[in-house]
């Protein structure tokens, strides 16, 4: 221990760490000088884009953005929980919505970005932009469960939990009449679903081994949020499920009042997991997915030109987030297997030991189905368009 506090102390001392310390602080104190001069929207864009340290490129990106504000007819709010820079391993997409807006309405709207939970996240996202308090808010797909209860139909394990397969089922015609019309109904409308790999099953370093079947899944203590279903999942496969408000989720992981979690590769790695966790396994049990959710109020008041500009924004991010997934899956992982994570995807037989333990086919699962999507029959088609080809290619793990 004395020998790496040593190294630690050394590296602190060193050139190295002197340059990257001075590197950061620059880089702060930039970016709240251009917040000052230019706005927060200039600052957040330059900062995606690499720009911050060089004062002429920022400032001409500053100049630009403030063109754009200017000459636009409308002015549209989109709020994150993430930074910017964090799309290069977690495929959230607001950078791309952002210019595939302005640009596909001819500058008729300019887009104000408000990452780093400058305006929260999460629920409170979604209730803004119901609201119209912002027009766009990137958040989970289960932020919506309040305002459209049909949406909580993802987390039955094995049915879309692959993303293509969730891909398909957001486009089916389906799911725009049984979930989304309840949304809209809220005062949602949909700019896009962003497709993240399934869940995992990820433990801590107290564990050397990875969960390869539900039987290494015995007694372990599985954080879960405030979900019944994801609860009834992992009771389901022998785990004790263990609720835990996600900001208390990595302590908890620590401490060993959680033993393991499940989101994706890309999410553990986006929230710092990587110093936490010892095996990530490919468990592929439900969907990881994410939306950008627009103000109906917003888009209901656009003339058609504008309207008809930002259907085509959206099919565009859509395709540009999809074909992210594989290269963000790459990035994410890359940097988790630099803290000593290791992964681990189950083969065909112990795949299908999770399936038959939990998957949607049991029937623990039909009065869940019948609450949320109204009838088994109903669930049925939704099912179908699981497993019809939509148009939108998404890669998966197991492709």
């Amino acid at each position: 221990m004395k020998f790496l506090k040593d190294k630690l102390d050394d590296f602190k001392h060193s050139a190295e760490f002197r340059e990257k310390k001075e590197i950061s602080n620059e880089a702060r104190r930039r970016f709240f000088e251009l917040t000052g001069k230019f706005g927060f929207t200039a600052a957040a864009v330059a900062a995606g884009a690499g720009t911050l340290l060089s004062s002429e490129a920022s400032a001409q990106t500053a100049q630009e953005e403030k063109e754009r504000e200017k000459n636009a007819k409308h002015v549209a709010i989109m709020a994150t929980a993430y930074s910017l820079w964090q799309q290069i391993g977690f495929p959230f997409g607001v950078s791309d919505a952002k210019n595939n807006i302005q640009n596909a309405t001819n500058g008729s709207v300019y887009i104000k970005m408000a990452p780093n939970k400058v305006l929260g996240g999460g629920t409170e996202l979604a209730k803004k932009t119901q609201a119209n308090t912002i027009q766009f808010g990137q958040h989970s797909i289960a932020n919506l469960a309040p305002f459209a209860k049909e949406i909580d139909l993802i987390n039955i394990p094995y049915w879309c939990s692959f993303n293509q397969q969730f891909s398909n089922l957001v486009h089916s015609n389906a799911w725009k009449e049984i979930v989304e019309k309840p949304a809209a109904a809220n005062g949602y409308k949909i700019f896009t679903y962003l497709v993240f790999d399934p869940r995992t099953a990820s433990v801590s370093k107290r564990s050397d081994q990875p969960i390869r079947t539900p039987d290494d899944l015995k007694g372990v203590k599985f954080r879960v949020p405030g979900s019944k279903i994801l609860a009834q999942l992992y009771t389901m496969l022998g785990a004790n499920p263990t609720p835990v408000a996600w900001g208390e989720t990595p302590p908890a992981i620590k401490s060993g009042v959680a033993d393991a979690l499940d989101p994706c590769a890309q999410g553990l790695w986006v929230f710092g997991f990587g110093d936490i966790l010892s095996y990530i396994t490919f468990a592929g049990t439900v969907p990881d997915g994410n939306v950008i959710s627009m103000s109906k109020t917003w888009y209901d008041g656009l003339d058609e030109d504008t309207q008809n500009g930002i259907d085509i924004a959206s099919e565009i991010t859509t395709r540009q987030q999809n074909a992210d997934v594989q290269a963000t899956r790459a990035y994410s992982m890359a940097e988790m297997v630099k803290s000593g994570v290791k992964f681990y995807t189950p083969n065909q037989s112990e795949m299908q030991q999770w399936v038959e333990m939990a998957g949607h086919q049991r029937p623990e699962w039909n009065a869940t189905k019948i609450e949320l999507a109204g009838s088994l029959k109903n669930f049925d088609r939704l099912l179908e368009g699981a497993n019809t080809p939509s148009g939108y290619y998404v890669h998966d793990m197991k492709a």
